[in-house]
């Protein structure tokens, strides 16, 4: 009988999914993929497949998930299995170059960004952005690691040849123009099937990890487990009747690359420009902000999954 396989590295982002698929008493098995073995030569199960491999699962120790995943996503496709966020959408989650790129091929304006290899040439880098105020980023990352702001390329030296530089898992830092919005905050875009579900608004005054997982432990900088300052309101907010006219390039963009489920993140400057750097592939939802709105990403996921296995069934129903 065919099931929902749940392709991951991360037990604590996976049990809200598990707990919405339970819910709807649908059928599926986790595949955690720190490690283990793939028999190229067998046939994979029938089912369909969410990949939500994350490109941080290095700071969980787990440094190859990634890699094993792209393993066992060719294995799928190889035998056309049904694949939810595939091969295309792990590359683009374990690397903002080919992201900034992918986005940029369907018109969708990035901060100008310069990849680098080796310290004397983060320098470099920056140099060449020649702009006053630039950030420092992960190419690989994931909950903001690596990102750091500089307003002079002498503090961007001392970083980087100091004992506090944080050396990118892939060797790759970007060094990005920084955007200054005039009130701190970004928005994130959320798809669910390719389909624009809700926005919501991400408090950015203490920092820059955004992570919207309930998981995130306390000690987290700005995690959203933390007590709410009530004062200035909640870290995240989800918008009500939210609408921009990016969001059809966002749609067309997922569209062209194969990707079913993300989180898009952009910033808006003080000329009302919106440029977009981030895109997720292993979403998260915040509980806290989604029981205000009464709107919940995870619950529209596993109906999402639901309806892909009901058409795989009935596929194969009609084959049979």
């Amino acid at each position: 009988m065919s099931k929902i396989y749940v392709i991951h590295e991360n037990d604590e982002w996976t049990e809200h999914l598990t707990k919405r698929l339970e819910e709807l008493e649908l059928p599926y098995e986790l595949w955690h993929l720190k490690e283990g073995t793939v028999d190229l030569n067998s046939e994979p199960p029938e089912g369909v497949f969410y990949n939500r491999m994350s490109a941080s699962s290095h700071t969980r120790d787990h440094r190859y998930a990634p890699e094993f995943a792209e393993a066992v996503l060719a294995w799928l496709e190889r035998h056309g299995r049904k694949v939810i966020n595939g091969s295309r959408a792990l590359r683009l989650e374990v690397s903002k170059v080919n992201q900034y790129m992918a986005l940029n091929q369907t018109g969708i304006t990035t901060p100008k960004t310069i990849s680098s290899v080796g310290k004397d040439h983060i320098i470099e880098a920056a140099e060449m952005l020649n702009d006053h105020s630039f950030i420092t980023k992960h190419n690989r990352a994931g909950k903001g690691q690596g990102v750091q702001l500089f307003h002079s390329i002498e503090a961007l030296r001392e970083y980087v040849y100091g004992d506090r530089f944080d050396e990118p898992v892939d060797g790759v830092t970007l060094i990005q123009q920084y955007i200054e919005a005039p009130e701190p905050y970004i928005v994130r875009h959320e798809f669910i099937g390719g389909r624009f579900v809700y926005a919501v608004k991400v408090d950015t005054s203490e920092g820059f990890e955004l992570c919207p997982a309930d998981a995130c432990t306390i000690e987290d900088l700005n995690c959203p487990t933390e007590q709410p300052d009530i004062a200035k309101g909640a870290k995240f907010q989800i918008l009500d009747g939210y609408y921009h006219p990016v969001l059809k390039k966002y749609e067309e963009f997922l569209r062209a690359n194969d990707i079913q489920v993300a989180g898009i993140e952009a910033i808006q400057d003080k000329n009302g420009d919106l440029f977009t750097y981030d895109v997720n592939t292993n979403t998260n939802y915040n509980s806290e902000a989604e029981a205000v709105a009464g709107n919940y990403g995870m619950l529209e996921l596993a109906r999402y999954l639901e309806s892909e296995l009901n058409k795989l069934r009935e596929k194969q129903t009609n084959a049979g």
